[in-house]
């Protein structure tokens, strides 16, 4: 008897592990493949959600695309809407920016294919040349860590200023190493920089904040980044392991298609640059 209970109690046990892991992974299968609904994707409202959307009227029913499009007016909130699931996927920033974030908060986005670039440039309502600023003046720049240093990058590129060597995409105004005109930086969340320029003397603003703001970056910039071997172009990301999910495939080979392509050039005349 004592036998037989020790039998019947650890065959119980491991009956009911086998059930405990076989509800586990089943959860966790079920989570994984749960395809069946939209496709629910973050994304800047300018140029991001508009290409999107492009592809939710144009391309994506003919594909077998159920394409949801979530405009985040705030970038800085759509990563952590991916890495928790209240989102499937997001549209907005590029590589250095990605690493940064990835390192600095412990998360697993990666990209999935890159699509545009917009190029960062220099803007001002005071002068028509970059030449013309004065000594003193005050530059605004964006101030999360990459922007800030591309839009140091940027400048250097066009000798207002000399950067340290190999501070690269983690500088800041501390690894000016020459600054000729005596430039003076105001850190802004960068949506505000367009909204700046009545305050300073210029401001550095991304590409999508530029036209959101009417301006067109391939005229009215002061100094405008090259697309030449740009690390910044702009792609579909998501949470790691999401990759191979047939929505997320799908939208990958529409954002690179033809049509995009040319929906791009049409409909943005250089501001924004097809990166495919």
């Amino acid at each position: 008897m004592r036998n037989t209970a020790k039998l019947t109690t650890a065959v119980l046990a491991a009956g009911a592990l086998t059930l405990g892991l076989g509800a586990c992974g089943s959860s966790g299968s079920d989570s994984a493949s749960d395809t069946s609904g939209p496709l629910v994707v973050a994304a800047s409202p300018t140029p991001h959600a508009e290409i999107l959307n492009y592809i939710k009227e144009n391309l994506a029913k003919k594909a077998g695309l159920d394409l949801e499009v979530k405009e985040f007016s705030d970038y800085t909130t759509q990563n952590p809407a991916t890495e928790d699931g209240s989102v499937d996927a997001n549209y907005f920033q590029n590589q250095p920016y990605l690493d940064d974030y990835n390192k600095k908060n412990g998360t697993h986005i990666v990209p999935v294919v890159t699509v545009h670039l917009e190029p960062l440039g220099l803007y001002s309502h005071k002068v028509k040349s970059a030449d013309a600023l004065k000594s003193g003046a005050t530059v605004a720049v964006p101030n999360d860590s990459v922007n800030e240093a591309r839009a140091l990058e940027l400048l250097a590129a066009h000798g207002l200023i000399t950067l340290k060597d190999g501070a690269g995409s983690e500088a800041t105004p501390s690894d000016i190493t020459k600054n000729p005109k005596n430039l003076k930086f105001k850190e802004l969340e960068a949506p505000q920089t367009p909204r700046s320029l009545d305050d300073v003397d210029a401001a550095v603003v991304n590409g999508n904040y530029a036209i959101e703001a009417d301006l067109k970056p391939a005229t009215d910039a002061l100094v405008l980044e090259s697309a030449k071997n740009n690390p910044y172009g702009n792609f579909l990301a998501v949470k790691d392991g999401n990759e191979d999910d047939p929505r997320v495939k799908k939208l990958a080979k529409l954002l690179t298609s033809a049509e995009v392509k040319k929906f791009i050039e049409d409909k943005y005349a250089g501001s924004v640059l097809a990166s495919f």
